[in-house]
């Protein structure tokens, strides 16, 4: 059965949009002042990064924590690079997840990151059709035990 999705976008003025997802979650999306815009809230290329960034996430820290890691923080930081002509996709992109914890086991974090990558994220999936998607990690031990 196909998983369907809706959202509903709307004019506020200039290039500022409004949008409602489907389960009620609103978003504003803009251009910035070079491109028209009043800067107003994040473009769309940014919100596919973003998109991006928040499925990998969902799905490494779903898995660390099966795998009882000691996860205390969990950050993803991610780059893209758009073709210098329209459709401008994205054609290069970067993505790094940094794991703070105790005793976070390397080859967990390797396998969620695999299994994000290889499995489970949708937008990562899409984007690598017209991206080089390279991802990295690093693990840091938090303080106390």
């Amino acid at each position: 059965m196909a998983l369907e999705l809706d959202a509903d976008l709307q004019l506020v003025e200039g290039m500022e949009f409004a949008i409602t997802s489907g389960s009620g979650h609103k978003v504003t999306i803009d251009a910035n002042v070079a491109d028209g815009g009043q800067n107003r809230g994040a473009t769309p290329m940014e919100l596919i990064l973003m998109g991006t960034a928040g499925c990998t996430a969902m799905d490494v820290i779903s898995i660390l924590r099966k795998k009882r890691q000691e996860v205390a923080a969990y950050q993803v930081h991610i780059h893209g690079t758009r073709a210098p002509t329209h459709p401008m996709v994205f054609t290069d992109i970067r993505i790094e997840h940094v794991v703070s914890g105790h005793h976070v086991a390397d080859e967990a974090v390797a396998r969620a990151i695999e299994l994000s990558v290889t499995k489970y994220c949708g937008a990562h999936a899409m984007l690598s059709k017209t991206a080089t998607i390279t991802t990295t990690y690093r693990i840091l031990e938090a303080p106390g035990e």
